[in-house]
């Protein structure tokens, strides 16, 4: 039976209550609640295809290990998803208890602060994605179950925070909450197309456009005020998230807007690169100018690593973003973002960039080819200098081309998928010393070569 439409003055907690006995149950902030369990040994064959050498007998010796060759630390977390994780806990918790007003002060409070993550993700942006992740998350697991978006349960939710949005006068604040929520569902039916064929006035593409030009329509009624705030602004460039036809100076200069009041937030910067790269010719022929216009806008906080940060999706990408990087300037970004910001987190991230992502492809473009391996090659002194720790979900993320359509069913699986991924990586770093009889141990210091 359908759900009916629920007074505003029910709120969104009964809407809730509704929708889940429909779906699958969600964990805190739409995430799996159980954390990665990662084996402790794994096979050395499964990350570099090599076993023992045969005793003088020739009989097959055990395979590999990982405690036999490899031993780097896998913290549980760690202070970016401590910090993400109570951001997003104290959205979700404000919208399920309906304190709309308590919510709305927070965003305006830590926006205003410019509040963030170590890794500089926005503290607002973090709020508000709680306070609207369970209706997201319930629209994502009904499209996953295959209920057809006429279906209420894919309403409800979007419906209630609609009702809410008028209860509270059509704020700021709550109405760039919706129009978000919006563009998460065009998202989710947008990746819901790809995953079965769908027909009709319910399809999951013809819904996506519903819902994000519903997004801009509420984002065009914000004040012009509102531009100086980095919240709002970042929802409008969200608003290019569609791939549609637009403008590339318009998304540039929308992106330097909000850059030039967060320039320590890489997400923006490699949101930029990713847009303009959308764009096709048109976007890629400025693509090298916003690189180095970005670049001397957030100078004082990244050095040369602007140009990297625009670059960084962009190439992964695209044939012909790689003809026209500069793969000198790049390479200056990514040492400048390892001693500018060295935590384990970036160094993570960028040792699993250089050896996954643009680990080139026999097929690829020769210009191409030859550029990602240039970069490619920053994998050795990233992982020998700096690499402490492993971040397993940023490895699967990379090896997943940093696709955030990916559907992820088990946490566990995928922290594997990217532990092992790692593996192969650092295990070919230090081939010979493996396959000399010794042990690498990653220590505070960095990896040590040590003898049995």
């Amino acid at each position: 039976m359908p759900i009916s439409a629920l007074p505003a003055k029910d709120g969104l907690k009964k809407a809730l209550r509704l929708i889940s006995g429909r779906v699958a149950s969600l964990g805190p902030s739409g995430r799996l609640s159980m954390p990665p369990v990662l084996p402790s040994v794994l096979p050395l064959s499964a990350a570099t295809g090599w076993t023992r050498r045969t005793g003088p007998d020739h009989a097959p010796a055990p395979l590999l290990q990982l405690e036999d060759v490899l031993s780097i630390p896998v913290p549980e977390t760690n202070a970016e998803n401590d910090a993400t994780d109570r951001a997003i806990a104290e959205g979700q918790f404000l919208a399920r208890q309906d304190r709309w007003d308590r919510l709305e002060a927070r965003i305006a409070e830590v926006d205003l602060a410019g509040a963030a993550t170590p890794g500089g993700t926005s503290i607002a942006d973090l709020i508000a994605f709680g306070a609207r992740a369970d209706v997201i998350n319930a629209v994502d697991h009904a499209l996953s179950a295959g209920l057809p978006l006429t279906d209420r349960v894919t309403l409800e939710g979007i419906m209630s925070l609609e009702r809410v949005r008028l209860e509270t006068g059509r704020t700021p604040v709550m109405s760039t909450v919706v129009a978000l929520a919006h563009l998460d569902i065009a998202w989710a039916c947008r990746r819901n197309t790809t995953r079965r064929a769908s027909h009709g006035k319910g399809a999951p593409g013809t819904r996506a456009m519903a819902h994000h030009t519903r997004a801009g329509e509420i984002l065009s009624t914000l004040p012009d005020s509102c531009k100086a705030h980095p919240f709002h602004q970042a929802a409008r460039c969200a608003l290019y998230s569609g791939g549609g036809a637009a403008a590339p100076r318009q998304i540039a200069d929308d992106y330097s807007d909000l850059i030039r009041l967060t320039p320590g937030n890489p997400r923006h910067l490699r949101a930029l690169g990713t847009h303009l790269v959308e764009q096709g010719p048109e976007g890629l022929s400025v693509l090298e100018l916003e690189a180095r216009r970005v670049a001397a806008l957030v100078e004082p906080q990244w050095g040369a690593a602007g140009y990297t940060w625009v670059y960084f999706d962009a190439l992964a990408r695209s044939d012909a973003a790689c003809r026209t990087v500069d793969v000198g300037f790049f390479l200056d970004g990514v040492a400048d973002i390892v001693a500018r910001a060295p935590d384990q987190d970036r160094v993570n991230l960028l040792s699993a960039y250089c050896s996954i992502v643009v680990k080139p492809e026999p097929e690829a473009d020769p210009a191409a080819r030859r550029v990602r391996s240039e970069i490619a090659e920053a994998a050795n002194w990233l992982i020998r200098n700096h690499l402490r720790e492993l971040n397993p979900l940023i490895w699967a993320h990379a090896d997943a081309g940093f696709d955030n359509d990916a559907q992820v069913s088990s946490a566990r699986k995928f922290a594997e998928r990217g532990r092992n991924e790692a593996l192969r990586a650092i295990a070919g770093l230090f081939r010979e010393d493996i396959e000399a009889g010794h042990r690498v141990v990653f220590t505070p210091d960095g990896p040590r070569v040590m003898s049995d």
